[in-house]
């Protein structure tokens, strides 16, 4: 343990609160501030605390938070765990500790034993001067404290205690008489410190957001205690860095740490489990002091049950409750014929639940232990706590966790059932939430002008339909994005599995740019079509647009039927997933591996000549897949065939964004997940928009650099001129480009492909002395870019206060979970044969190449 000293700001007698980011607050009652050492014990200072906080002895109760953590308390009830909250705060001045009890000291409560380490008081402050306990002292408050001794049997006073309570520590150490000390050091009379000062009345809320070392270095010159050459209680300082003019102190001990499962039923020892700052071993030996017996008050039914539950886990028992209500409560061992059992009543004299009868020994040896459950209120809270850390956590890693914490082994169903209460509570419910979601459709609309929102259920009341798309997006999309809309299904990964719509764009940087969402309870004609319906309403018939989307999907009719003069094109991202699903053999010439390159290849080639090349390349390897690409219709994939915007340089998976996103949410109801994508849309928009405000380019970075890389193979082109607007470039390779202006065209057909002049055009600029930025498009442009985040989305923040008002209103319109039936997993898919068998793969010998054998049982000869 480190050897400085710290002060204990000792607040009690006010009350915590929680704020809205779920950190606790503690406020009114008044501070006093007290000096610990590494020698110091718990009995010691609780001792100190219930005199100078005229406390109960045995109900007092000590908590303090960890650094960096105000939301959970953590108890101090041993050497222990003063040792660890001491080690905590090593690196700091002051620390803050939360102390309660019953009122009234009694000098006849307190055990032999207690009070033998020196403990220094300091003042009795306000709360709200807590922070400043250890700087605000004047220098004349703290009498010298001589070094002294442990106190022998018969002592009559400890160092630090006042004078008017000296008569009480000298009857409670004459009471120790009886038995030998041990203690030796070395004597010194002690001199008490003055009087305490009296405390402010008025109640102040202190800010638990910071720690103590946080809050000392606020201050420029800050005091702080330390003890002087002679013994005395002097005051130090703090320099403006936060460091301390005196010896350092060791750094503070974390006691974070990863358990690894010993019982790891995969059995590869890899399964990390996260834990509490606290270990759990040690915090289960704390609870086993929970139930003292015959006498030990607590202050409700509640506190009692909750005692209990801890005492019991910490003892191995398991206890069945036989009358159990809010004035009694009477408890056996599980196992008729032991022994053990409790009885606790409400005492109105009092006001407290005390226990009145115990038999503390079992005589079941240990069989109860078998047949332990815990509390459904203690398990949700201990899920909960771990939720708050990992929201993710899987039922199978929690139960083994609660089973190498506390020794509880729990089934599957068990935990699952504490997750989703501990979730609800966190969260709030899975099924009210779908209520909510017209209450979010009104204030998205109030806050965005503009935007387009719906809610539709059905004749049942059940959620069918959610659109939402912002004023600010589409404006976006009308002025500065090209007219191409790529649509996506995603799974939301919810427990009423319903599936996420969206519609996106791209923007001049070639970035996924979103237009609109839309959440329905399943993936079906009738839904697309609707989302269309509610995209057409929001774009409306401006220009004519390019729709890409899954070729499995089935949307191409509705969309060319609601949108005029549109086009519509096949996702090559998909179109390789389902090549890969198809491919056939039997396989030849440079075999199955190459069929997914020379399918990109024929999508992009920019002649029908080339696109005939590569398929027939295909039709070499495989005639079967070659059948199968050819009767997915190239005339909605191939640049070669395709009439509408070009969109299949895109390979990759533009709802994978809104997967990331998905991933990220999964747990939440779904006005939280609408309300978390909502989110992420605008730190989107607000992201890009200062991103794009340190550009200096004229063209967007991504075209920049393809313009850059166009310009370096443009020179030493030769360019002959025909007419002012008609030229003839040459290049090394004896091959001649015709590029006329007029038209804006070239006859390598990139500059009309992709809308970016090519090397030939550019080398006809140079020539000229035209500028080649004059040609290219607008969406390129960093001044398109702006313009399409340039608009901003409001948030609609969704608070418990805001659900509590809406669940209030009468004309709130109930909605419940949709019903629909799990969709079946990919990873569960299985090929049938049209006479009902499953299709078994055939196991082929990579050595040989023969069928029904594999490399490391071939016996063929080499």
């Amino acid at each position: 343990m480190a050897k400085g000293k710290l002060i204990l700001i000792c607040q009690t007698g006010g009350e915590f609160t929680t704020n809205d980011e779920g950190s606790m607050l503690y406020n009114g009652g008044e501070a006093h501030a007290a000096e610990i050492n590494g020698d110091t014990k718990f009995d010691d200072l609780k001792l100190k605390l219930a005199e100078m906080c005229d406390l109960e002895y045995k109900s007092l109760a000590v908590k303090y938070f960890l650094p960096q953590n105000k939301r959970i308390l953590i108890s101090m009830v041993s050497d222990r765990d003063l040792k660890r909250m001491y080690d905590f705060h090593g690196g700091s001045v002051t620390a803050e500790i939360y102390v309660s009890g019953q009122k009234g000291f009694d000098p006849q409560s307190v055990p032999n034993g207690a009070g033998n380490s020196a403990i220094k008081l300091a003042e009795t402050v306000a709360a709200g001067r807590a922070e400043n306990a250890a700087s605000d002292v004047p220098s004349t408050l703290a009498a010298p404290v001589a070094p002294r001794r442990r106190a022998k049997a018969g002592d009559s006073t400890v160092s630090g205690a006042p004078n008017n309570r000296s008569r009480s520590r000298s009857a409670a150490a004459k009471r120790k008489t009886s038995k030998k000390s041990t203690a030796h050091a070395d004597t010194e009379d002690p001199h008490p410190p003055n009087s305490p000062v009296t405390a402010l009345p008025e109640p102040v809320e202190v800010d638990l957001s910071a720690t103590p070392a946080d809050t000392v270095k606020k201050r420029r010159r800050t005091a702080s205690w330390r003890t002087g050459a002679n013994g005395s209680l002097t005051i130090g300082s703090i320099l403006d860095d936060g460091t301390e003019a005196r010896e350092s102190t060791p750094q503070v001990k974390r006691y974070t740490r990863k358990l690894y499962d010993s019982e790891d039923e995969d059995g590869d020892g890899r399964n990390i489990i996260p834990i509490e700052d606290v270990p759990g071993s040690e915090m289960v030996a704390a609870w086993k002091d929970a139930i003292t017996g015959v006498g030990q008050e607590f202050k409700s039914v509640s506190e009692f049950r909750e005692a209990l539950q801890k005492y019991a886990i910490a003892n191995r028992f398991g206890y069945r409750l036989k009358k159990n209500d809010t004035n009694r409560a009477s408890g056996t061992c599980a196992i008729d014929g032991c022994s053990w059992k409790i009885h606790a009543s409400w005492v109105q004299a009092t006001e407290t639940f005390t226990i009145k009868k115990m038999e503390e020994s079992h005589t079941c040896g240990g069989a109860s232990w078998k047949a332990a459950h815990p509390a459904k209120n203690w398990l949700v809270g201990i899920i909960k706590e771990r939720l708050q850390d990992s929201p993710n956590h899987k039922p199978k890693e929690i139960a083994r966790a609660i089973f190498r914490d506390f020794g509880l082994k729990l089934n599957y169903s068990q935990v699952w059932r504490g997750i989703e209460d501990a979730r609800e509570q966190l969260q709030g419910s899975y099924k009210d939430a779908y209520s909510q979601l017209p209450w979010f459709c009104e204030r998205v609309v109030e806050a965005n002008p503009g935007s387009i929102t719906e809610v539709v259920s059905s004749d049942e009341e059940r959620f069918q339909r959610l659109f939402v798309c912002f004023h600010a997006l589409v404006q976006g999309f009308q002025n500065a994005c090209r007219p191409l809309l790529f649509l996506g299904a995603t799974y939301l990964k919810s427990k009423y599995h319903e599936i996420l719509l969206t519609a996106s764009s791209l923007d001049g940087d070639d970035a996924v740019f979103p237009l609109a969402f839309a959440v329905v309870d399943t993936e079906n004609d009738d839904n697309w079509r609707w989302f269309l319906e509610k995209l057409k309403s929001a774009v409306g018939p401006s220009r004519p647009l390019t729709f890409v989307a899954d070729m499995e999907k089935g949307m191409e009719k509705p969309a060319l039927e609601l949108f005029e003069n549109s086009h519509f094109g096949y996702s090559i991202f998909h179109l390789l997933e389902s090549l890969k699903k198809n491919m056939r053999g039997p396989f030849h010439g440079d075999g199955r591996a190459a069929l997914p390159g020379q399918l990109l290849a024929a999508a992009h080639a920019l002649r029908l000549d080339r696109f005939t090349s590569y398929t027939e390349q295909m039709k070499r390897v495989s005639l079967k897949t070659y059948d199968w690409v050819m009767q997915t219709g190239p005339e909605h994939w191939a640049t070669a065939l395709f009439k509408g915007e070009r969109f299949n340089y895109i390979t990759s998976d533009v709802c994978e964004i809104y997967a990331n996103w998905v991933e990220e949410i999964r747990e939440l109801p779904i006005l939280l997940k609408v309300s978390a994508i909502s989110s992420k849309l605008i730190e989107l928009v607000n992201s890009r928009r200062a991103i794009s405000a340190e550009w200096s380019t004229r063209l967007t970075p991504s075209y920049e650099e393809k313009l850059r890389e166009e310009s370096s193979r443009a020179l030493g082109l030769r360019v002959l001129f025909s007419t002012d607007t008609l030229f003839e470039v040459h290049d090394d390779s004896t091959q001649t480009h015709v590029v006329d202006l007029g038209k804006s065209e070239c006859t390598c057909l990139s500059w009309k492909v992709t809308g970016l002049p090519c090397r030939h055009v550019i080398a006809v600029f140079n020539s000229t002395g035209r500028s080649f930025y004059d040609y290219c498009p607008l969406y390129f442009t960093v001044d398109s870019y702006r313009a399409a985040y340039a608009g901003l989305i409001n948030p609609v923040p969704v608070n418990e206060r805001n659900l509590i008002d809406e669940k209030d209103d009468s004309d709130a319109k109930n909605i419940l979970p949709p019903n629909t039936p799990r969709p079946p997993s990919s990873q569960n898919k299985r090929v049938s044969r049209s006479d009902g068998k499953v299709k078994k793969r055939e196991m082929t010998c990579s050595r040989c190449h023969g069928v029904g054998h594999n490399k490391a049982t071939c016996k063929e000869p080499l």
